[in-house]
């Protein structure tokens, strides 16, 4: 039987508030913080509060609901002219996660034909979002679990699990979908450096649903694939743009490139929102660069020789030609390309 995606909520609508798992606790403490105003949700997508792309779109859509909520009380005259600024701040608070402005362009789709209070109507626009965010989760799950064999061995890259979603997750959906049709020998996690989101999220997520997982060193994935106990990298992705090219977590590259060394096969698990259509290839893809304390230091503690600078880029691209497989609601995309991606989409080329 599968295992409940929901054993623990990475977002919520409650108490009149966007309510978000403050994952920079994890695995340590279990605590929530409530976000009343929109600034506040910017200011939590930005710390790292909540993270993953598609949580942060969701988390974006309540941003919008609360922003609408508050700038209507102002002046119910001139909301739509103030609220665009809420939506600007929104927007930068992220760069690469497309989820962040697919989800703001809905919301303001939504915006343009409401008369009177526009809370309500957003807020259940919000909350549809989310909904349909779980319901694509669990479908990807069934397609690329379709694509493992039994007695498979798999690694995960950072966290793209329930944490990082609605619920469910993508390429822990895709995990979680396979173990329960028992395909499943061993899950492998990498730590995920700087921020460790393998070692403190994805290993947390699924010890919470009762799935064995083993930790590895950053640099000890070529050796694990040398050795044979590893037939598929499972990851999430930030963006994919239309010829197929994937930005995800800084190290996904790499992993990609072992995999292709070692045949290893390599799939990406994202929601069709995650899809940028609109960006031809993977070099024109915003990559986000963040503070360089983050590698210099490790919990507040500062570990390297002081003088050391850093270079801390979040995400990095990796061509289609690595990727075995896209695996979206809609289905599987073999080998992707330009051309597959358009007819995945619904475009014609």
């Amino acid at each position: 039987m599968l295992e409940q995606y929901d054993t623990f909520k990475p977002v919520l609508w409650q108490d009149e508030a966007v309510c978000l798992l403050d994952q920079r606790l994890l695995p340590h403490q279990h605590q929530y913080m409530y976000c009343r105003a929109v600034a506040e949700v910017a200011q939590a997508i930005r710390d790292m509060v909540v993270r993953g792309a598609p949580a942060i779109g969701i988390t974006a859509a309540y941003g919008v609901a609360l922003a609408a909520r508050q700038r209507y009380a102002e002046s119910a005259a001139n909301w739509r002219d103030n609220i665009e600024a809420d939506l600007q701040q929104l927007e930068a608070a992220r760069p690469t996660a497309i989820n962040l402005h697919w989800a703001i362009a809905r919301m303001r789709g939504k915006l343009a034909g409401l008369d009177g209070d526009p809370f309500e109507v957003l807020l259940q626009e919000a909350r549809t979002i989310h909904e349909q965010d779980i319901a694509a989760n669990l479908k990807m799950g069934e397609f690329g679990a379709s694509l493992i064999e039994p007695g498979s061995s798999v690694l995960t890259h950072c966290n793209a699990g329930a944490l990082a979603t609605g619920g469910h997750g993508t390429a822990l959906g895709v995990i979680r979908s396979a173990r329960a049709d028992g395909k499943l020998d061993t899950v492998y996690a990498d730590e995920t450096r700087p921020w460790l989101q393998g070692a403190r999220l994805t290993a947390w997520e699924l010890l919470q649903d009762h799935i064995p997982v083993t930790l590895v060193a950053e640099g000890a994935a070529a050796w694990l694939m040398q050795q044979g106990k590893v037939q598929w990298v499972i990851v999430g992705s930030d963006r994919i743009v239309a010829n197929g090219d994937v930005a995800n977590k800084i190290g996904t590259y790499s992993l990609a490139v072992l995999a292709r060394q070692h045949g290893v096969k390599f799939m990406v698990a994202a929601p069709t929102s995650t899809i940028d259509m609109a960006v031809s290839e993977g070099g024109a893809i915003p990559i986000e660069q963040r503070d360089p304390a983050e590698l210099l230091a490790c919990g507040g503690q500062r570990v390297a020789a002081e003088g050391a600078t850093a270079w801390n880029p979040v995400f990095d691209v990796t061509p289609a030609e690595l990727v075995d497989a896209i695996v979206t609601e809609r289905g599987i995309i073999e080998q992707p390309n330009a051309e597959k991606m358009a007819r995945h989409m619904g475009q014609h080329r």
